[in-house]
């Protein structure tokens, strides 16, 4: 078994096309995750070249080196963190990817900025504000609910927050929902 790491790869949707791409090119797999694919064999450089280039035309990009491959697990274990567990987090931000990644957290934060061009932190935060926008215009839950959902400490921390990223307050946003949403992986 071999396990490809693939960028750009980031929600449900992404996957089902990753899928379709190995389909066509008859590649048997056992399971496929946000940015990873794991075969049932190793590639030869004939299918390696076929995969790499279906995956460049629908956008994805294959990650060939250990410290991209990281990065990428770390934007997955975020993205999966706020999008499918609301941002349940037990501990801080960096022991949760520390302990999953079983790497330093201070190497890990200068290899995302360097590499990146922003802090773990930040990415972070912007990926609960794109999750605060997509709750609202769901217009299902409260901000009061929303911040609760994702750990806020309260309304005026999140309004305070999705105010400095977005330059609207929340309620301005909901109001007049022409703000697009960012898809995940240009945040």
């Amino acid at each position: 078994m071999t396990t490809v790491y693939v960028k750009n790869m980031v929600c449900n949707r992404c996957k089902m096309v990753v899928k379709s791409v190995l389909d066509q090119l008859e590649l048997p797999f056992t399971a496929i995750e946000l940015g990873e694919v794991h075969l049932v064999h190793e590639l030869s450089t004939d299918k390696k070249q076929a995969l790499e280039t279906a995956l460049k035309e629908l956008g994805f990009e294959w990650i060939d080196d250990k410290k991209s491959r990281l990065i990428e697990q770390i934007k997955k274990l975020i993205i999966a963190l706020i999008h499918e567990h609301d941002g349940e987090l037990k501990s801080n931000l960096s022991l949760f990817l520390s302990e999953r990644l079983h790497h330093d957290y201070n190497y890990m934060s200068g290899l995302f900025s360097e590499v990146e061009g922003t802090t773990i932190e930040k990415y972070f935060i912007a990926q609960k504000i794109e999750r605060v926008k997509e709750l609202l215009v769901y217009d299902e839950l409260s901000l009061s609910e929303i911040a609760f959902r994702l750990n806020y400490s309260s309304v005026a921390h999140l309004s305070n927050q999705f105010k400095k990223v977005t330059g609207l307050t929340p309620s301005h946003f909901k109001h007049i929902r022409t703000e697009k949403r960012k898809p995940l992986d240009e945040v």
